[in-house]
């Protein structure tokens, strides 16, 4: 597991355009796989169930339209920092099971 400041060069490194599409071009290759776990990680979490539904159908049902948009865009929001907490999960365990392969190669 990497230290905070390793964590921070590493990400840091991110910011190198060339580095950063190169890893873009992966992801997008195992989309469409990854999306699949994706949505099974985020439907395991309760994030797609009965409790997502009725936040929805309140924040969609507000009276008040402008805090109907503010509920929606909350909920949007919310929605957006999940999948994207739970994306990186997966793109670190499947760096983790690639390096995991390779290390079984050179043994």
């Amino acid at each position: 597991m990497p230290d905070d400041k390793e964590l921070e060069a590493a990400i840091e490194r991110l910011m190198d355009a060339e580095r950063f599409a190169a890893a873009e071009q992966i992801v997008a290759q195992a989309a469409p796989q990854l999306q699949k776990v994706l949505a099974a990680a985020l439907a395991e979490g309760g994030w797609f169930g009965e409790p997502h539904e009725a936040e929805t159908l309140r924040a969609a049902t507000v009276p008040d339209p402008d805090e109907r948009l503010a509920a929606v865009r909350g909920l949007l929001a919310e929605e957006a920092r999940m999948g994207m907490m739970v994306g990186v999960a997966v793109g670190w365990a499947l760096n983790d099971e690639l390096r995991d392969d390779d290390r079984k190669e050179d043994t």
